[in-house]
């Protein structure tokens, strides 16, 4: 039996932040364009991509979630999502129901969704705005753009070749990787598949066992040389939007973990929409929202004047366009 590695907090929580190009923004490019986007970019909230691109990426524009490199999908949990273009399957088929029922629902959706799409009429309820119509997704013949403010617009591709089980170990690869450690259950809920299917992608996987403050958990085996060092003092600010990958976690020991004050967690992760998190010194350490151009800050605890010069520079780079 494998010897479970021990991690401590602070050694978990760094390698997210390396991962994620939170220490170190990437330079500019398609390719970095790819790996901030390796687990997906939640963009349900209008532009929360961009904003978690910006976290990421030197040079980030007001356009940069449209450029080429770039889709729009349904993806997990049918929250609309930016990922690299070539990576729409693993998002999309990956989580193509594995039963019989399921799939069935997904193939006629998206008969109905490519009739509505050609001008044909179809019979019954479409439902093409609202979560009927999404079950059409996992086919992976559907992409949209979605701007914030009427219905998505949605176009058919191929279908792609890829199969479900081969595009959610993907999918799964994807989730360790920038929301590492974790298990087939944490992956589950994150990608909303059955208990059953995560358990049959996390089998397919080269992973190391180990052991954090949350129980027993993985890494991929990949991962496990970089996940044991030692972490250094981080000097990062980050402004990171409602959604944004390294805080997005569903169920109360996650938040927990990441979050150790239940007051902070609370206006964290409110009943409604969620505010942007503040990234200070390897912990997240405020909230803020913006209006347009305007952005309110609400830090947990007193920045230090270097911290505060941070903040401001931070807010000032925004990639926002005005009204």
């Amino acid at each position: 039996m494998a010897v479970r590695l021990e991690l401590t907090r602070a050694q978990t929580l760094s390698f997210r932040r390396r991962v994620g190009g939170l220490e170190e923004r990437l330079p500019p490019g398609a390719h970095s364009l790819r790996i901030a986007a390796w687990a997906g970019l939640q963009d349900s909230v209008p532009r929360a991509a961009l904003l978690s691109i910006h976290a990421r990426v030197s040079g980030a524009h007001p356009e940069i979630w449209d450029d080429d490199a770039l889709v729009q999908v349904w993806g997990p949990r049918w929250a609309v999502y930016v990922v690299a273009a070539g990576d729409h399957a693993i998002f999309t088929v990956g989580r193509h129901p594995d039963d019989a029922r399921g799939r069935e629902r997904a193939e006629d959706m998206a008969l109905r969704l490519r009739a509505f799409i050609a001008g044909r009429p179809s019979e019954g309820d479409l439902g093409d705005s609202g979560p009927r119509g999404r079950y059409a997704t996992t086919t992976g013949m559907f992409l949209i753009r979605w701007d914030g403010a009427r219905a998505p617009r949605i176009w058919s591709v191929p279908r792609p070749a890829i199969e479900p089980l081969e595009a959610r170990r993907e999918l799964a690869r994807r989730y360790l990787r920038v929301f590492g450690p974790g298990t087939s259950a944490s992956f589950g809920k994150w990608a909303g598949v059955s208990a059953p299917a995560a358990r049959a992608a996390f089998a397919g996987l080269e992973l190391v066992p180990v052991r954090t403050p949350l129980g027993d958990e993985w890494v991929l085996a990949s991962d496990a040389s970089l996940v044991r060092e030692q972490p250094a003092p981080s000097t990062a600010v980050r402004l990171l939007p409602s959604g944004d990958a390294y805080w997005l976690c569903h169920d109360a020991a996650r938040r927990a973990f990441l979050v150790p004050n239940r007051r902070e967690r609370d206006a964290l992760w409110t009943p409604r929409v969620w505010p942007g998190a503040l990234l200070v010194a390897g912990e997240l350490a405020g909230t803020w929202r913006r209006q347009q151009t305007s952005v309110s800050l609400e830090p947990w605890r007193r920045l230090t004047r270097a911290e505060r010069e941070a903040v401001d520079a931070e807010i000032a780079s925004l990639p926002l366009r005005p009204a």
